[in-house]
């Protein structure tokens, strides 16, 4: 089974929802998009710099056949 998987199936929809309500309790409804946008970019910019990599290894392997 997957870890995560395990981890997310002890939490339930109402655990969620309560986690939910925190959240915007602590950082109010107006700092909430501006902290998902930067959380969208964060990830956008890690999968980004992932495939670069992932690239390069490629590049790197073609390169040691020839």
């Amino acid at each position: 089974m997957n870890a995560l998987y395990i981890f997310l199936g002890f939490v339930g929809p109402w655990q969620w929802i309560i986690i939910g309500l925190a959240i915007l309790l602590l950082f109010g409804g107006k700092k909430l998009p501006e902290l998902m946008k930067g959380l969208g970019s964060g990830i956008k910019e890690f999968k980004k710099a992932t495939q670069e990599e992932e690239d390069e290894v490629k590049k790197d392997e073609k390169s040691d056949k020839k």
